[in-house]
């Protein structure tokens, strides 16, 4: 240290280095730093150097190899990533930097497991469902295209569209694809879309960037739009690896901008090879037909020239054939007449009308034997019946009855016959008793018992 004539020492690089080192190691011990990866370089050492940087500052960073086995995902510019270590200042140049200990993706926890709730959420409601995806027009003449008018993926579709010289009338409606406002501008494009006329597709396209960077095309409401859209909807958003939930929801997927132009945009020379193709098919097609046609009509001319002879043969066939026919229903008819005559006979000689009037006088006869009899046993039963009769009514209680006796009966208390009373000693004074007579019948009340 070199002192002047001040108070204030002079220090010299190192002294001021080291000083602010130990400032800057000891402040920052352990720290927890976000940004994105950019300058990423691994030399054969293995170390991985990058810079750190957000929209106004950067910071060098060093992850040291051996702690690379804690990663989770491999490191590449563009990340954004929330790295912990410490500051350190490395002397013979004068620069701080952090070294990295782990490195995790920001906003991968969060907006991840939005993105995977909001995915499972629209997939129970079936709206990734192939059953709903529109068929993509093989060969359309309008595209109307919903991307940033400033982006890189706009001018690769315009590209590649007129590299292959394509006549399909392109419409873009610029929208912001990145940002809180771009989800609605996204919505209200395809809203748009749909109401334009003579729409074949729209396609949604955007270049790569992170999951904070897509999570316009991650959002509810575009999901729905696509869902709800008339007009089949293609997605070419990020790179290959990036999925969004507009992918889901989108009638065709494309990996990038460019594949969505090359994969919709029909390529003029192929059709035109084709149809070139196709018309030396339906020449050859229609002179084969031809052809067929013009043996089929000289066939036809030579077999009506022998009209005539054809004719004289139909009719000697003819004529033979009502011969032939005359003849058999002669015999026909010979046949029948004469089995009929031989029917007739044979019902003459059973005579059917004697038989039934013997018939009938054996049945009167054997009626008037039945009557008889019927009689004879009516009578006999009915004077059984009186004699029985007569001693029946000699044991009968009724005649007991009529010479001046009666019956008595005990009676319930709702006056219904309890049991027949035949001696004194089986009622009690206060007993209810019915008494039945030759003709009607009393109730009594037994006012005094003499045994």
């Amino acid at each position: 240290m070199i002192h002047n004539t001040q108070s204030e020492p002079i220090l010299t690089v190192t002294q001021l280095t080291r000083s602010i080192k130990t400032l800057l190691e000891g402040e920052y011990r352990f720290i927890r730093i976000s940004g994105e990866i950019s300058n990423l370089k691994t030399p054969y050492s293995g170390h991985s150097y990058f810079s750190l940087k957000d929209s106004h500052s950067q910071i060098r960073a060093i992850l040291f190899k051996n702690q690379k086995k804690y990663l989770s995902h491999t490191l590449s510019d563009g990340q954004q990533v929330i790295c912990f270590g410490r500051i350190s200042v490395y002397e013979p140049r004068g620069e701080y930097q952090i070294i990295v200990d782990t490195v995790e993706q920001y906003g991968k926890g969060n907006l991840q497991i939005e993105f995977e709730k909001l995915k499972r959420k629209l997939s129970d409601e079936g709206i990734f469902s192939e059953a709903y995806k529109k068929q993509i027009p093989p060969y359309p003449a309008k595209i109307v295209i919903i991307s940033s008018p400033t982006g890189a993926a706009l001018r690769d579709f315009l590209k590649i569209a007129a590299t292959m010289e394509s006549h399909v009338h392109i419409q873009i409606l610029p929208v912001r694809v990145q940002g809180n406002e771009s989800g609605p501008e996204i919505v209200k494009a395809i809203q748009q879309a749909n109401r334009l006329d003579n729409v074949d597709i729209i396609v949604l396209c955007r270049g790569g960037g992170s999951i904070e960077d897509l999570w316009a095309f991650n959002e509810e409401s575009v999901a729905r739009a696509i869902f709800d859209s008339i007009i089949p909807v293609v997605t070419g958003i990020g790179h290959e690896v990036d999925f969004t939930i507009a992918d889901f929801c989108a009638d065709f997927r494309c990996p990038t901008p460019t594949g969505v132009a090359t994969q919709i945009l029909p390529d003029v020379s192929a059709v035109k090879a084709h149809l070139e193709l196709l018309e030396r098919r339906i020449t050859r097609h229609l002179q084969h037909k031809v052809n067929y046609l013009e043996n089929i009509l000289r066939n036809n001319i030579r077999m009506l020239s022998d009209l005539d002879r054809i004719f004289e043969n139909l009719e000697l066939r003819l004529n033979l054939g009502k011969t032939y026919l005359f003849q058999a229903i002669g015999n026909t008819l010979s046949g029948r007449e004469m089995r009929f005559h031989h029917q007739e006979q044979k019902l003459e000689s059973n005579a059917p009308l004697a038989k039934l009037e013997l018939q009938d006088q054996q049945l009167k006869l054997l009626f008037t034997q039945l009557v008889n009899r019927i009689q004879t046993l009516l009578k006999d039963k009915e004077s059984s019946l009186g004699n029985v009769a007569i001693a029946l009514n000699s044991v009968s209680p009724l005649a007991t009855l009529a010479r001046g006796y009666s019956i008595v009966t005990r009676l319930t208390s709702s006056g219904k016959p309890e049991k027949v009373v035949t001696r004194a000693a089986d009622t009690v004074q206060g007993d209810n008793l019915g008494i039945l007579l030759h003709r009607g019948s009393l109730e009594c009340t037994v006012t005094k018992v003499k045994p």
